[in-house]
């Protein structure tokens, strides 16, 4: 019994071996190369994207700040700035433009 025990277990680490084998083989072929290569541009340019949005949301959330201590300390309205419900709503509808 120990005996066809120790045989299954051969004969599964034995498959799961060949397996990785095929796997790294196939991956070190020009095709699996420019594969992985490709998968890792596709996260980059991911990655480049969502450290665009939040750099925008940062810029539009720091814009209205430095619009809201002028309007503060001045009284007066900078150019372009907007009233700030209107600047919250349309700011967030960017940020979910920008991650969508």
């Amino acid at each position: 019994m120990r005996r066809l025990f120790w045989l299954g277990v051969g004969v599964a680490g034995g498959v799961a071996l060949s397996r990785k084998a095929k796997q790294t083989a196939r991956q070190a072929t020009p095709s699996g190369v420019a594969a992985n290569v490709s998968d890792a541009m596709r996260e980059l340019a991911g990655a480049i994207g969502s450290f665009g949005a939040d750099v925008r949301a940062g810029m539009t959330e720091r814009e209205e700040e430095l619009s809201d201590v002028v309007e503060q300390r001045s009284g007066v309205r900078p150019p372009g700035a907007r009233h700030a419900a209107n600047r919250r709503g349309a700011a967030g509808a960017r940020a979910r433009r920008a991650d969508g």
